[in-house]
């Protein structure tokens, strides 16, 4: 056996095996749950959107990678069909254009890009209808730095004050809470009290911004009991990293005792400021 064909066995056995090991580790991930979830922080069924969310988030990145691996494979393959022989000088031959070729690569990215603002869209539509008829309406109102809660069903407010993040155990549980009942349709409509802020939950999988003099909506369905963490995802001024909250999802019956705590009445825009009305005097 010559050493040309030794060398392009040994290279056919690196290469099958680096196949194999490739092949393998992608199967191996794919069993695990973070995987199926794409790496987002939450599971599934924690909100009516949750799920949406997640198959648009992993199978966007299904198609991409699946678009990578063909480009990949004919950029190889255009290396290897079309490179300079053994025997030859100079450049190997060179193709000018190739009409069906540029027709083929014109016209599938226009679908491929048709076929994701089709679902983006479906699904986008679905995530931000609102309810006619929500159980609960909940006014949520951001200010430098916490949250005040109106229970606008119930009749019912809380006004929350500022984090101090000491480094010390205890904190979180002194932190603004926000009770939804399990199961029941909840409208929060956002509403800033002097800047830009943004209302995020990361285990719902929305960010929605609070815009001051503008009401934004978020509709949904909480579908598992549990605490979630949430925070200000707006750079809105010096404590900015200490506008934190939690969301409780707890039973009717305790989201009821919950309301039965907090005082009656609301708090709404009578504590509103407006800092660029103020700075253009």
């Amino acid at each position: 056996m010559s050493s040309h064909d030794r060398t392009g066995s040994r290279r056919a056995r690196i290469t099958k095996a680096t196949g194999l090991g490739v092949v393998g580790a992608l199967l191996l991930t794919g069993c695990s749950e973070e995987v199926r979830l794409g790496w987002l922080p939450t599971e599934r069924g924690t909100t009516n959107h949750t799920d949406r969310v997640i198959d648009l988030w992993v199978n966007s990145w299904i198609a991409a990678l699946a678009i990578g691996v063909l480009t990949w494979g004919l950029i190889i393959w255009c290396i290897v069909a079309y490179r300079r022989r053994k025997n030859e000088t100079g450049y190997p031959r060179q193709l000018s254009y190739n009409l069906p070729l540029e027709i083929f690569y014109t016209a599938v990215p226009l679908v491929m890009v048709m076929v994701l603002f089709y679902f983006t869209d479906k699904d986008m539509s679905a995530i931000t209808a609102r309810d006619d008829n929500p159980d609960q309406i909940i006014d949520i109102r951001g200010k430098q730095w916490s949250w005040d809660f109106n229970y606008v069903t119930e009749d019912k407010y809380f006004a929350g004050v500022q984090a101090h993040l000491t480094g010390e155990t205890g904190v979180p549980e002194t932190l603004p809470t926000l009770y939804l009942p399990v199961n029941q349709s909840v409208e929060l409509q956002l509403n800033s009290r002097d800047v830009i802020h943004s209302f995020w939950v990361p285990a719902f999988l929305q960010k929605v911004d609070m815009i001051p003099g503008k009401t934004n909506y978020i509709t949904l369905t909480p579908q598992r009991e549990g605490i979630f963490d949430g925070k200000c995802a707006e750079l809105c001024g010096e404590y900015h990293s200490e506008m934190l909250f939690r969301v409780e999802v707890v039973s009717e019956a305790e989201f009821e005792q919950r309301m039965s705590e907090l005082k009656d009445g609301q708090i709404g825009e009578e504590y509103d400021r407006n800092p660029y009305a103020e700075s253009a005097e």
